[in-house]
């Protein structure tokens, strides 16, 4: 065997990955983000539906539906009037709303650790801090979803004759519901501003779009889904009257303060350990 270092070339070692999380552990990482998710949901529901007044929660509606009306894009209310009538189309996207957003995540996030490491760093701490400050908004801004206009219970509106509404989970069917007194206390009715369900779509979208790049056919057909996914979503919130269109919008806000400060915290992280 022939040294290079005795030709006066320095000697290269190549260094392989100790396992496919570039160094990280698959259960390291399953305890990071349930805790996280945990903590996250803890705090989110620490002051949730009974800390809120409803009266706060309905004028913050109120603005949201003025700002796109004077827009000319309040269209929440005509898109689910549209659809009504089909149950199957609805109960589809109940099951859309209440699946999805887990599921595309988790896979989103297991298919980059699986199969691109080097990327996993950056696109969970992306993820990480994007829910994080999405808190941020649920504190200042305690939005009544359009859901709520409606509903006459303790933390609806009660307004179906301006806000006819349907919460299209309790009133057509699906896997999830807030209709229950024990969810409806435990957990914080108006977080609403921004959606983290399309955040979250939005997120998957850019993290397996680059990484189908195989001329297969099936890779194609891929594209096109996560393609669409982001897009979906954002009609299933709508159509299920569970957020405003602007939400989606406060969602890419978290999103990309979220991706800047998870860059900065992956050079850091990385600083500190070439030090």
């Amino acid at each position: 065997m022939t040294d290079n270092a005795s030709n006066g070339a320095p000697t290269t070692r190549l260094r392989r990955d100790h396992g496919p999380g570039s160094g990280l552990h698959w259960w390291a990482e399953v305890l990071l983000i349930l805790g996280f998710y945990f903590v996250y949901s803890l705090i989110r529901n620490l002051f949730g539906s009974e800390s809120v007044n409803p009266a706060d929660a309905l004028a913050n509606a109120e603005r949201i539906i003025g700002m796109e009306r004077a827009l000319g894009l309040y269209v929440e209310l005509e898109i689910q009037k549209a659809f009504l009538d089909t149950r199957w189309f609805i109960q589809f996207w109940n099951l859309f709303y209440g699946t999805f957003h887990f599921g595309v995540t988790i896979f989103a996030l297991v298919w980059v650790y699986r199969r691109f490491p080097h990327l996993y760093a950056r696109h969970r701490s992306t993820f990480l801090c994007t829910t994080g400050l999405a808190l941020i908004g649920f504190a200042l801004f305690p939005l009544m979803p359009p859901r709520l206009l409606s509903d006459c219970g303790e933390y609806g509106a009660c307004l179906a004759t301006l806000h006819p509404y349907v919460d299209t989970v309790t009133d057509v069917g699906g896997l999830w519901s807030f209709d229950s007194g024990t969810m409806q206390k435990v957990s914080n009715q108006y977080a609403a501003m921004p959606s983290l369900h399309f955040a979250w779509a939005s997120w998957s979208g850019l993290v397996l779009w680059p990484t189908l790049r195989s001329p297969s056919p099936w890779s194609k057909v891929c594209r096109v889904l996560v393609a669409i996914y982001a897009p979906a979503t954002l009609f299933a919130v709508v159509v299920t009257g569970n957020h405003y269109w602007l939400d989606a919008v406060g969602g890419l806000v978290v999103l990309g303060a979220g991706s800047v400060m998870a860059s900065l915290l992956v050079r850091a992280w990385e600083r500190a350990h070439r030090a």
